[in-house]
């Protein structure tokens, strides 16, 4: 079959592609990951390219404007390549990383940390639940006495008694890898070595030995793996610090924006391995920038700790989740052992460690028991609510005498997918909005006080409630003002809140009625499924003390406004908390104790799961919570449009 080639810019990655094949498809194998969240059908929008050079031929769809036609932009996932071709990838069809700093890093996850050797949950202010600093990787120097007649034990049981003297370590194994240069390494290095130490459930495993003391050098990596996004941190087992965090989307956007969809992709000739190589592919990508960016050597990186959604843990491992999806709905596993970071494809060590944070059921994943670690509510006397707004949302409610989840499927809205100029927390969005109910002017702030991209989870919520207060919507999410920001378009109105001219992209930023319904239905999901769930335990909202609020918000976020949108229940703003990526800092809790890592598992075999289904009110109550804030305004006394 004629091949011809494809270069994709500002990467300046060329791939050898068959005619015919689609220029989405040529980007894959190119190893540049487009933003198509419909997985290739066409419907989203967000794979948008901008032909350069060559011959194409494209399906018809009412998504590209007769302008953008002229410009010679086309939807990647509907254009064939019929010649050699020069393709641009703009920003607003990109999958990138951000970094961030670490006045960020706290705003957005809060300090991890406190004295030195203790490790506190998610946000300062909790004082329970202090874990000891015990990493999941620890290096011991050691300085071994020589063999002589009198003392003539074996080289490996040399180790043994060493490392035995120095802690209580009942248990001990390491490879044929390390027992096989053991003996020269030793006699090498004057019998003076570094041991590095993994943890493997009961059992501790000598990961490597090397030469000299190398205690100095001793990092590991945590990782949210969430459906829309990945976040990651670079930690020193040492001193505790993180050295750097990254967030991307998980380039399996691709393939599909909900697991569902990447359950069914999974199950096609090749499905499960580019999903498993979409996920590890963009961890090794966050791995590789932040190693380089701290001059680290990766085989100073002795361990992973990864939080994530059961599908997702899954398809890390490339592990078959078909059956997550079928009746009884039963993952292949929810506690893993630990396993070689390198089985699973993370680039550290080749020796290194993985731990995958144990889940509950096949919705309510690690992420959710890394939640319940971090916020310290598997402890607390008085009743208390975790909802972690994803995705997948997840929502714990309990205390320390039991804990029941659930799981509703509120899609990536929230998470700046599947809506027009929706982007993630990240440099440029938008989180927080306010407009004149005069004239509809609008005053917004945003990240990194940089030029506008789009509009993040926190942005939507602001802005949803900014358009109900000055009257361009109703309740039911109709935008029914007129003026000069709101416009007719073939698919319904849309509200102008950026003209081009004040962003930094080459479009206006807007919300349509589309837009509007999405995260319509994304808040009534939330929202009715914490209703239910409490309804369940035969509890109401008033007997709720805290309610802690998780999600990849950015440093912004307005419980007022999400309580006037009918996002959160109106109790009062004093029982709420934001306390940001909750998954992660339990991952890092995990990462830097194996105290943590023993609750994490009895979280999770604590945890018992709800199935939203078989609730005969849920539907009811998700259908009057399709309106701001809800049909029932009892529900909601304190808010006034």
């Amino acid at each position: 079959m004629q091949k011809f080639k494809v270069t994709f810019m500002p990467d300046n990655k060329s791939v050898l592609a068959e005619k015919d094949r689609t220029i989405l498809s040529a980007a894959i194998s190119a190893g540049v990951y487009v933003n198509s969240v419909c997985g290739g059908d066409g419907v989203c929008g967000r794979c948008k390219v901008i032909l350069k050079k060559g011959q194409v031929s494209t399906q018809p769809n009412g998504i590209i404007t007769a302008e953008e036609r002229k410009h010679n932009i086309y939807l990647s996932c509907l254009t064939n390549i019929h010649s050699d071709l020069e393709v641009e990838i703009p920003e607003s069809s990109r999958l990138s990383f951000d970094s961030l700093t670490p006045s960020q890093v706290g705003e957005r996850l809060g300090s991890l940390y406190s004295k030195a050797e203790d490790i506190q949950p998610v946000n300062a202010k909790f004082k329970e639940g202090l874990f000891k600093h015990s990493p999941f990787a620890t290096k011991l120097y050691l300085e071994l006495p020589t063999p002589t007649l009198d003392d003539n034990a074996g080289d490996l049981e040399r180790i043994y008694r060493a490392l035995r003297q120095l802690g209580d370590f009942p248990v001990i194994q390491t490879g044929l890898f390390n027992i096989r240069q053991l003996g020269e390494l030793l006699r090498d290095s004057e019998w003076k070595v570094t041991v590095t130490l993994g943890k493997r459930n009961d059992t501790v495993e000598i990961v490597l030995v090397e030469p000299g003391d190398t205690t100095d050098k001793n990092f590991g990596f945590c990782f949210d793996v969430g459906t829309t996004t990945i976040s990651g941190q670079l930690v020193d087992l040492n001193s505790k610090k993180i050295l750097g965090t990254k967030a991307t989307y998980n380039q399996q956007a691709t393939f599909g924006n909900d697991v569902i969809t990447r359950i069914v992709y999974a199950g096609q000739s090749d499905g499960l391995e580019r999903l498993h190589e979409a996920v590890c592919n963009t961890m090794n990508q966050i791995i590789r920038e932040l190693i380089l960016e701290h001059n680290i050597d990766l085989n100073d990186v002795n361990c992973v700790v990864c939080s994530g959604n059961t599908t997702m843990i899954h398809l890390l491992l490339s592990v078959d989740p078909a059956h997550i999806r079928k009746d009884p709905y039963v993952p292949t596993a929810n506690f893993l052992p630990v396993l070689r970071a390198a089985e699973a494809g993370i680039s550290i060590n080749p020796r290194g460690l993985l731990s995958c944070v144990p889940g509950v059921s096949s919705y309510v994943g690690g992420d959710t028991t890394a939640g319940v670690l971090s916020s310290g509510i598997y402890q607390k006397d008085e009743l208390c609510i975790l909802i972690d707004i994803g995705t997948n949302g997840e929502i714990v409610l309990g205390n320390k005498d039991f804990l029941v989840a659930c799981a509703a499927s509120a899609g990536p809205a929230f998470e700046g997918s599947g809506v027009t100029s929706g982007m993630r927390a990240s440099n440029g969005a938008i989180q927080k909005i306010s407009i004149d109910k005069t004239g509809f002017e609008v005053k917004y702030s945003s990240i990194g006080d940089k030029k506008p991209k789009g509009i993040c989870g926190s942005g939507y919520i602001d802005l949803l409630s900014s358009m109900l207060e000055a009257g361009i919507i109703d309740k039911g999410g109709k935008i029914k003002a007129a003026g000069r920001r709101i416009r007719q378009t073939d698919t319904g109105k849309e509200f102008v809140v950026c003209f081009k001219e004040e962003t930094d992209i080459s479009s206006d930023i807007v919300i349509n009625e589309a837009d509007i319904e999405n995260l319509k239905r994304s808040k009534a999901a939330i929202y009715s499924a914490t209703a239910i769930l409490v309804k369940h335990l035969g509890l109401c909202f008033t007997q709720i003390s805290r309610i802690f609020i998780a999600g990849g918000f950015g440093t912004y976020l307005d419980i007022e406004k999400a309580v006037k949108i009918g996002l959160l229940p109106d109790l009062g703003l004093a029982k709420f908390s934001f306390i940001g990526n909750s998954a992660l800092a339990g991952a890092s809790q995990i990462l830097l104790s194996n105290q943590a890592m023993t609750m994490a598992n009895n979280i999770a075999s604590r945890i018992t799961y709800f199935e939203l289904s078989v609730d005969p009110g849920y539907m009811d109550e998700y259908s009057q919570a399709l309106f701001f804030p809800h049909t029932d305004l009892t529900k909601f006394p304190t808010v006034k449009f």
